[in-house]
């Protein structure tokens, strides 16, 4: 089996960086998400784009947005030296996917899809430790002392991006930005979308099924 290039897209909370890393682990290929790609390549020069700072790290500190152009370059970078991936966060609008396709070939597209209810459940109800980062959640998966970290005893709080105002904005920007991306690669022949709202477990079958499909 060759190894192959995955796209996994879908809204903020439908399990895109659980199901990344079993792609990754079980295909031997790597998982690049924009913030990983961003941290490795903080320092690269980017004096040549005509941007306002010449390094990402300079925009990451100054807690702006780091441009399109940058953001590209970095992606293309990390797949280039990649043999096989599963892609995840990134393109996050059009002019994002339109630069993907001068990038790389797409064997399987996947799209976890699920219901805007489940996905404010998820996320509100999302705990993370305060000490080591270890994630929780209020009902899914409980620590065995209530607000008590289990790894390392921390505190576990909520983080100010899973409040309910938060997430319904981060919905808003996803539906608006995103979903056309997902209509874009609709016809695309490796186009597979998945039911999100199934156990982890039942996740990862239908997604492991699709990529059998698509590549030998």
């Amino acid at each position: 089996m060759s190894a192959p290039h995955i796209l996994i897209l879908g809204p903020p909370g439908a399990g895109k960086g659980t199901q990344s890393a079993t792609i990754a682990e079980t295909y031997g290929v790597a998982h690049v998400t924009t913030g990983d790609a961003l941290r490795a390549n903080k320092d690269m020069d980017i004096s040549d784009m005509d941007t306002e700072y010449d390094t990402p790290r300079e925009y990451m500190e100054a807690g702006d947005l780091v441009p399109d152009a940058v953001v590209n370059a970095i992606v293309e970078e990390a797949l280039s030296s990649a043999d096989g991936y599963v892609l995840d966060g990134y393109p996050r609008n059009l002019d994002q996917a339109e630069e993907l396709e001068d990038m790389t070939t797409l064997d399987v597209i996947l799209s976890l899809e699920v219901g805007r209810d489940e996905l404010i459940d998820r996320l509100t109800g999302r705990r993370v430790c305060s000490e080591c980062g270890t994630n929780y959640h209020v009902e899914f998966n409980q620590p065995e002392e209530s607000g008590v970290c289990d790894e390392c005893g921390g505190e576990l709080i909520q983080r100010e991006d899973d409040t309910r105002e938060s997430v319904e904005n981060r919905l808003d920007v996803f539906a608006e930005n995103t979903e056309p991306v997902i209509a874009h690669y609709d016809d695309h022949p490796g186009f597979e979308p998945i039911d999100g709202e199934q156990s982890p477990d039942g996740v990862w079958q239908d997604i492991n099924t699709a990529i059998k499909r698509h590549v030998e």
